[in-house]
């Protein structure tokens, strides 16, 4: 009886150093980009492309609608319990919590927002670089809380994730006519990447050296985008869909250039255009029955305020679609996608 005694305490104490050794080589998740990773900063600005309202987050945690763009948790909620560290990311401008919650990690994403400014003033979001402003900010607050060394050596061994870059097309370049009189498509693509590129090293100047960008989604397959481009028989768009492919290999580029050009960097391209067309063609695979249209509203064109409890039409059961709303994925979508990235790339972090 002894002997298994020392046996199962030898097994806890190996699981525990396991798990703080994970805790300890990534102990924050830091979040920067656009809906896709917002967990509730629109709530806190004036803007109308919110979220912090039925139906959105009836399959989160206590039903509750925080401002993310899902009916539960988004890919980097999941992202963070696969490290270990916590089941959601907050939001940095959400006053329930303060530096205590922000240590373990914080998303400043903002909705609607991209790497080009003009694509932030379309429906007046954070622009990236607000983003940015808002780290320093915190970096402040997490040196005053923990003190310098320690501050410093979390904010070395986070995880920063970026995702971002959709708006920029659907919402501005393709959508209004500013963008797309200046530039040609892939001169859009070549500055976009460039805006990476400086956000990046700036990132790295404040001392971030595990970052993950993430690549563009098939954006000619949601929802939006085949109701409202008739003209392809609620197929596809492959055009969106090839300039999403041909941006994700300009990324590709500037990851493996930054990784030569910036000591100690691990800079990794967090790609989910694979995994989420695999997804949309063979959805039965993955146990949905619906994907050309949303669970929410008549599943063509709601999204945030067109997408509220009023609605009739939302579906009862969001794990049968691959989207909630016609431009966001499901909870079981997104974790779908944060599992398929943390088993291809993250898993590198532990």
């Amino acid at each position: 009886m002894a002997s298994c005694k020392a046996i199962l305490c030898f097994i806890l104490t190996y699981f525990l150093l396991q798990l703080s050794e994970i805790n300890a080589k990534v102990p924050a998740i830091i979040v920067f980009g656009d809906s896709s990773v917002d967990s509730g900063n629109n709530n806190q600005i004036s803007t109308i492309l919110k979220s912090n309202f039925a139906p959105y987050g009836r399959d989160f945690i206590d039903g509750k609608p925080t401002g993310r763009f899902s009916n539960g948790r988004i890919p980097t909620d999941f992202i963070s319990e696969a490290f270990g560290i916590k089941l959601t990311v907050p939001a940095y401008l959400d006053p329930m919590y303060n530096i205590t919650d922000f240590a373990t990690g914080v998303s400043f994403a903002s909705a609607g927002t991209g790497y080009d400014n003009a694509t932030s003033d379309v429906l007046s979001v954070l622009p990236l670089w607000k983003e940015l402003e808002y780290y320093t900010e915190y970096q402040n607050k997490l040196r005053e809380y923990l003190g310098h060394e320690r501050a410093n050596e979390i904010l070395r061994e986070a995880l920063y994730l970026i995702s971002i870059g959709t708006n920029d097309f659907l919402e501005n370049y393709y959508l209004l006519p500013h963008r797309s009189s200046e530039f040609s498509v892939e001169d859009y693509q070549n500055f976009l990447a460039e805006i990476a590129r400086n956000f990046i090293t700036e990132l790295y100047k404040l001392g971030a050296r595990k970052i993950s960008i993430a690549g563009l989604p098939p954006m000619g397959c949601l929802p939006l985008e085949r109701t409202t481009r008739i003209f392809f028989r609620n197929n596809c768009v492959e055009k969106y869909n090839d300039v999403a492919k041909d941006f994700n290999d300009k990324l590709d580029g500037l990851v493996r250039t930054l990784n030569k050009e910036l000591a100690a960097i691990r800079l990794l391209l967090s790609n989910p255009y694979d995994i989420l067309l695999q997804i949309i063609q063979k959805p039965e695979f993955f146990g949905f029955q619906n994907v050309k249209t949303a669970c929410c509203g008549t599943g063509y064109f709601e999204m945030s305020y067109l997408c509220d409890k009023m609605n009739p039409f939302t579906c009862s059961d969001a794990n049968e679609y691959v989207f909630w709303d016609s431009f966001h994925p499901t909870e079981k979508t997104n974790s779908i996608i944060a599992d398929h990235v943390f088993k291809s790339g993250l898993i590198q972090f532990l």
